[in-house]
């Protein structure tokens, strides 16, 4: 029977049917290695699978600093590819803000306004998302162009795959988002 006579004939009934409609699964993709938009992104992650939806976070280029160990650098051959984890020693507590890091002084005047105000720091959100069962993927693309290796991500990070994997789980999503 179609919607419009299901409608006609049980109002109620179009209710329902669209509140099954809600969204499901949820994709994110974190490119930025921003402290700011890394939250964000994991905010939405948590409060997405809080209601019950599938998570996965998509981590590729910048984004990747996130699921780094503190301190990791860089194992490639070529002096390039060393100076990306020289740059970007990675950290999910060493993120600087997109705006007013000032050399690290803003990110760390952030910090402390949010401990003041009980606010979970990016290390303690990745922690509550985990528990949640958001699924943390790491691009194998990126994790070659700068160097990185699996042993240098901290330790949750569910898998290594490229966009192909990503892009199954977004085909079947019905929020995707691009941080």
């Amino acid at each position: 029977m179609s919607t419009v006579l299901t409608a006609k004939l049980d109002p109620q009934a179009t209710l329902v049917g669209l509140a099954e409609k809600k969204p499901e699964r949820v994709t994110l993709v974190v490119l930025s290695g921003d402290m700011d938009r890394v939250m964000a992104a994991l905010i939405i992650a948590t409060g997405a699978a809080a209601m019950g939806m599938r998570v996965t976070m998509f981590f590729t280029f910048w984004g990747l600093n996130a699921l780094r160990r503190t301190g990791s650098s860089s194992r490639a051959s070529d002096w390039l590819r060393r100076m990306f984890g020289v740059l970007n020693k990675g950290g999910a507590d060493r993120l600087p803000l997109s705006r007013f890091h000032f050399w690290g002084l803003g990110t760390r005047m952030m910090k402390r306004v949010m401990q003041q105000h009980r606010m979970p720091d990016v290390p303690e959100l990745m922690e509550v998302a985990k528990d949640l069962g958001v699924t943390f993927i790491a691009c194998t693309t990126t994790l070659g162009l700068m160097g990185i290796t699996k042993d240098t991500l901290v330790e949750g990070v569910d898998q290594l795959a490229g966009v192909s994997t990503y892009l199954a789980e977004a085909k079947d999503a019905q929020v995707n988002l691009f941080i």
